[in-house]
């Protein structure tokens, strides 16, 4: 059954894009609130929306939606098909956008041949991906093998659905991953992952007499995937703060009182902020001490992150209790001293970060201190050696970490027959072979490998820019081709032949 034409009043813009199938779904799930561990609306819509055309749902002890279509007529008995995508986005937003990712649809507009939420993230990581595995399952005419549509929960903070899905759970022989955001390259690899933890409780002491009130607000920056976006040098607003704080430290007496920076420990913080105390006579010239901070951090990233903000602002509101000075000290130059951006590029493909780290979040609130790094490398055994240096880090500040939440890397296999038969019906349908690549990011198919070591897996997708930051973005154009090449795969993989007639998107 195909799609009524129709969408919501607040995505006209998306009304008139082709193929309408495909945009029709990802305009439902821009208008249902879907933040990671809050995917259950969108889920039972989608098990309304399946149980309305006669497709097996299933939600499993995870929260995963599964579900099952049989194959064309004479391909009932053909191994099965997956196609996977996880449910979750990521939710950020510009400072000042009034935006409940809980409960407000996400604001699309149609721009120079891209689809853009301006002020928050727009969802196509992974929407888009969800909304081709939908279109799959009701598009009219075309002969697949039987169909399994892997929606997973909180891809984003935890990938725990891939984590919880039991083995055994998927029947299919090969699947598809739809979660990757570039164009034109077939993906065969990712890299693992972990999280380090850091906290502390930090002595406290009085504030003396005759200290002024401050906070320092830094802005601006563009941020983005802390793992696709991580090698493009851009500023991180957290390492930005505690270098400016220790480098002012060095020349007066300031005492900390809180700070917070970051929202994700996947994305690359975008701002940050310190409330702290000097001395009056000290504060009084601060202003000129910003400006020319503000000037060298605007020369240094020009290129990258030329936007980036900085200033000050003067209360004279009391403060809360600052931290004593030697936690101050141990706190600001951990921040500015650990490890953050890429550790080391790829032997083996050119270009490719293997291992990085990206400080995600940092914390500091009535003397609680609390930080979150997000370690990623295409070998599991240099993330985990990653991780353990930054533990030794903090250690030597009196810190307290640990690391949580591993995933393991999906190790390449070039001798895939699934790839094969992708790289002739991209070849056929386009003119031309696709690239092969691995990604500096998480995707599912590491964790379901581990629960499903028979999968044969590829992955591919649209090119979408600036995930995990507001201004996330998703081109039109190769949307359609993406839904081309997806129909042709189906096909093929039911026929066993790759045809170049197949109708374009």
């Amino acid at each position: 059954m195909l799609a009524e034409r129709t969408a919501p009043i607040n995505f006209m813009p998306l009304n008139n894009l082709e193929p309408f199938s495909v945009w029709s779904h990802f305009a439902a799930l821009c208008g249902i609130p879907h933040p990671s561990l809050h995917e259950a609306a969108l889920r039972g819509h989608l098990i309304e929306w399946a149980n309305a055309r006669g497709i097996e749902s299933i939600v499993d002890a995870a929260g995963n939606l599964i579900l099952k279509k049989p194959g064309s007529p004479g391909c009932e008995s053909m191994p099965g098909v997956i196609l996977q995508g996880h449910l979750d986005m990521v939710c950020q937003a510009n400072t000042g956008t009034k935006h409940d990712f809980g409960r407000d649809p996400i604001r699309v507009a149609v721009r120079d041949g891209w689809v853009i939420a301006d002020n928050t993230t727009l969802g196509a990581d992974n929407g888009i991906g969800v909304a081709l595995a939908l279109a799959a399952l009701e598009e009219p005419g075309l002969i697949h093998p039987p169909l399994e549509v892997l929606l997973t929960v909180n891809e984003e903070s935890g990938m725990d659905g891939a984590r919880g899905l039991a083995p055994g759970t998927l029947r299919g022989k090969t699947l598809i991953n739809l979660d990757t955001e570039e164009w034109g390259h077939f993906y065969l690899g990712c890299a693992g992952g972990v999280d380090v933890e850091v906290c502390h409780d930090c002595e406290q002491q009085a504030l003396p007499q005759d200290y002024a009130l401050l906070r320092f607000e830094v802005g601006g920056l563009r941020g983005g995937h802390s793992g696709i976006d991580i090698h493009l040098g851009r500023g991180n607003a957290i390492k930005l703060l505690a270098e400016a704080l220790r480098d002012l430290a060095a020349h007066t007496d300031i005492r900390l009182i809180g700070m917070q920076g970051g929202t994700a420990r996947n994305a690359i913080p975008r701002e940050a902020y310190a409330e702290f105390a000097l001395p009056v006579a000290a504060a009084a010239g601060i202003d000129e001490w910003v400006q020319h901070r503000h000037g060298a951090w605007r020369e240094r990233l020009a290129a990258k992150d030329a936007g980036v903000s900085f200033v000050c602002k003067h209360y004279d509101t009391p403060p809360d209790t600052p931290i004593s000075h030697i936690e101050q000290e141990h706190l600001l130059a951990f921040l500015d001293t650990a490890a953050n951006g890429v550790s080391r590029m790829s032997d083996a493909f050119p270009g490719v970060v293997d291992t990085s780290s990206n400080l995600g979040v940092a914390n500091l609130v009535q003397g609680k201190f609390s930080a979150t790094f997000k370690v990623r490398s295409l070998h599991d055994a240099r993330a985990d050696a990653l991780a353990d240096k930054l533990i030794s880090r903090a250690a030597s500040y009196a810190l307290h970490a640990w690391k949580v939440g591993a995933y393991p890397g999906w190790t390449p296999n070039p001798s895939s027959s699934l790839l094969t038969l992708c790289q002739q019906a991209y070849t056929a349908q386009f003119g031309q072979p696709a690239s092969l690549q691995v990604i500096h990011a998480g995707l599912e198919c590491g964790l379901l490998a581990a629960s499903h070591p028979h999968l044969d897996m590829i992955s591919f997708g649209p090119d979408i820019r600036g995930a995990h930051a507001p201004g996330e973005r998703v081109e039109i154009e190769s949307v359609a081709r993406c839904w081309q090449l997806l129909k042709a795969v189906l096909q093929a993989l039911a026929s066993g032949i790759v045809s170049s007639k197949y109708p374009p998107a």
